[in-house]
């Protein structure tokens, strides 16, 4: 197993778990083979006791930081983020694609036009008919508006663009659309969410809706709230997006991780959105 496997699987895995048949497991988006008895187990962290489910509990993974991580996020002096903050500023401004359009051409001064429009993503999008993630509202507008060739998933391009629309929001509250398309692609998301994948035949839900604030070997569980992205990673030394850190976990417990763009991966980021609706916007946020 890679170190990144390993990671991934020190963070997603929650709860022992004991079977008595192995069993293939064939569902939508996934394709697992569950072991007859994994071996798991999660150990109670000493300074946290996890509150009853119905308590309005809900923590930022900074809250489950140490001081000197909180301290790096906090101070943009410090965060190594603000690197690619600096050049999402820059290609606002550059002109690209066919049509030597910049995103100022159309869009002005970002810190006013984009203030709020993170919070508010994923969202349907009419031009398209589907939900989109706002990486994806930034591909529709570069392909359409500047003719331009699409970034790669994860590209420091895309991700520094990203950065910078999503910290004119930091501070405001995740605040995602309650139209019938998006809550729909959400309640999909939720499912997915709670569904049991991989051959560890773990859910996303077992670890960080039951089992946060408890520790799995030296790393303390978090609610996994997705109000910080794109994160500067310690474990990846670069910024990343929420798509990796789901296919991180997905790897984790040996499932098979959809590839970038996913409907999937969509709907799991429409979800999160909503279980974060009111946390403040952390971006760009530093994670372990």
């Amino acid at each position: 197993m890679t170190h990144t496997a390993a990671a991934g699987l020190l963070l997603c895995c929650g709860a022992a778990l004991a079977g008595n048949d192995a069993a293939d497991l064939s569902v939508t988006g996934y394709r697992a083979h569950v072991p007859t008895r994994p071996m798991l187990a999660v150990a109670t962290h000493p300074q946290s006791k996890k509150p009853p489910a119905s308590a309005e509990t809900r923590q930022s993974g900074a809250h489950f930081m140490s001081a000197a991580t909180q301290a790096m996020q906090n101070d943009d002096r410090q965060n190594p983020a603000m690197l690619w903050v600096a050049g999402g500023e820059t290609l606002w401004q550059t002109p690209a694609g066919k049509a030597n359009r910049a995103c100022a051409a159309c869009h002005g001064d970002a810190r006013q036009s984009m203030r709020g429009v993170a919070a508010r993503y994923p969202a349907f999008d009419s031009k398209v008919n589907h939900v989109v993630t706002l990486a994806q509202r930034i591909e529709l507008c570069r392909q359409g508006a500047q003719q331009a060739a699409p970034l790669a998933p994860e590209s420091d391009d895309l991700l520094s663009l990203e950065a910078y629309i999503g910290m004119q929001s930091r501070g405001m509250p995740v605040a995602p659309p309650a139209d019938e398309a998006t809550r729909a692609a959400a309640e999909r998301g939720r499912l997915r969410w709670q569904q049991r994948i991989g051959q560890l035949n773990l859910s996303c839900a077992q670890c960080h809706d039951d089992n946060w604030g408890r520790k799995l070997a030296s790393a303390v569980i978090p609610q996994a709230h997705a109000n910080a992205y794109p994160i500067y990673r310690l474990e990846w030394q670069t910024l990343g997006s929420l798509p990796r850190r789901l296919r991180n976990c997905m790897t984790g417990v040996r499932a098979e991780a959809p590839p970038y763009g996913a409907l999937e991966l969509v709907e799991l980021e429409a979800w999160l959105a909503l279980r974060a609706r009111g946390l403040p916007l952390e971006t760009p946020g530093v994670r372990p």
